[in-house]
């Protein structure tokens, strides 16, 4: 089975080609389950996600499709959960209200800094790599033990510019993957890095030996924003997954954990 858990859709402002054009493709390449995880609502960065007025839209454009495809593909409605580490007041209710199959927990921002935005890469010639590290992986730690998310969406994203993990900050990652584990949130591993400056997968090779060591479930998404990115270098997700020793992999359904073999 092949599953693909996060992708956009137009209506985050930054992702293109409708929402089932994204299901023809994922079709096309053969994806068993496929999940839509937009940005979620948030009161902070409005120009890069939906605003919460849109949110009962998103469900139900989901709705209908899984209605039309439910013959061809398991469609699955979840969100992408921006969090940011004490600021957990800008988080929206709602998004937990709903029946979501998951959400994905993801960080993207350092206080008000999106490090991820290229706009904003002026920024790294002003920090401190090994503090935004050592915040970046307590942000991961809290997120995971917040209890809250199912997957942590591309662990290492502050690496997408060249910046990897350095060796003094390797305490923080063990603490980080620890709280993974702990809170039985899955890993996901991400083919978008490939598309960045980085040229890497996330989670880097490493950091996937050690999630295995610490028996870390996997599962896939290709974070498309846009149709081109549907099942984005998916044979070589599988392949790295192998390499460390997993043949299985989760999706979830009303948030509980589905297991398949890859």
């Amino acid at each position: 089975m092949r599953i693909d858990l996060h992708n956009h859709t137009s209506l985050c402002h930054h992702a293109t080609g409708t929402m089932r054009e994204y299901i023809q493709e994922a079709l096309a390449h053969n994806i068993n389950v496929f999940g839509f995880s937009c940005h979620s609502p948030m009161a902070f960065d409005e120009a890069y996600r939906m605003n919460v007025q849109e949110l009962p839209l998103y469900c139900a454009e989901v709705r209908a499709l899984q209605e039309e495809f439910k013959d061809n593909i398991e469609i699955l409605c979840a969100l992408e959960v921006d969090y940011i580490l004490h600021r957990e007041d800008l988080l929206e209710s709602c998004v937990f209200a709903y029946p979501f199959d998951y959400l994905i927990g993801s960080v993207h921002f350092l206080g008000t800094w999106g490090f991820d935005n290229p706009a904003f890469i002026g920024e790294y010639a002003k920090v401190d790599m090994c503090e935004c590290w050592k915040q970046y992986l307590k942000s991961i730690e809290s997120m995971a033990q917040s209890g809250l998310f199912q997957i942590v969406g591309h662990f290492d994203l502050l690496k997408l510019f060249g910046h990897s993990i350095p060796p003094s900050c390797e305490p923080y990652l063990d603490l980080a993957l620890e709280s993974i584990a702990d809170n039985h949130l899955a890993l996901e591993l991400n083919p978008a890095g490939w598309r960045k400056p980085i040229n890497e997968a996330y989670p880097s090779p490493a950091i996937l030996h050690k999630a295995y060591k610490k028996g870390i479930p996997i599962t896939f998404g290709s974070d498309a924003h846009s149709v081109a990115h549907i099942g984005f270098r998916y044979a070589d997700l599988c392949a790295l997954a192998k390499s460390v020793g997993y043949d299985s992999a989760l999706y979830f359904r009303q948030k509980q954990p589905q297991n398949i073999r890859f």
